[in-house]
């Protein structure tokens, strides 16, 4: 494309008042008016509340865990205390579920925290492309300056 041609484009483009729009795959359904619905979309909405439910699951499960914990151990302690095997046996499965605890529990902090960082970098993304595409109208200033329009 020539440089005239490419001037002539804008003109026309902005005696039509257009935007700059990015380009895109057309709707399949043929629809238009909304914006394409994918595999990929999701919502600070969405996000929000897979975070806060990651939230609500490490609080709620640390403090029934707590109980459930402590009554295992008196109860094999007890039994342990009385001879029983059995004891012995729930000491281990109880030892054991504290590390699954553990794991849960951390897992629901690496969610939360995973959560608030990408929303952090998907914000600076933003407000990159809005800067980089901002400067673009700047650059045609320039251009039409040097030009001398």
């Amino acid at each position: 494309m020539a440089w005239d041609e490419w001037e002539q484009l804008k003109s026309d483009a902005k005696q039509r008042g257009a935007h700059m729009q990015l380009n895109q795959l057309a709707v399949p359904d043929g629809g238009g008016g909304a914006a394409p619905t994918g595999d990929l979309t999701v919502s600070q909405e969405d996000l929000k509340a897979v975070g806060d439910a990651a939230y609500s699951l490490y609080t709620d499960f640390d403090q029934c865990n707590d109980m459930a914990r402590i009554s295992s151990m008196k109860a094999a302690g007890g039994l342990t205390d009385q001879g029983f095997v059995l004891g012995e046996a729930l000491d281990h499965v109880a030892t054991r579920w504290v590390d699954q605890v553990q794991s849960l529990l951390d897992a629901c902090v690496h969610i939360y925290s995973h959560l608030d960082f990408t929303k952090a970098v998907h914000r600076g993304d933003e407000e990159r492309t809005y800067a980089t595409i901002s400067s673009i109208s700047t650059l045609d200033k320039g251009f039409d300056q040097h030009r001398g329009y």
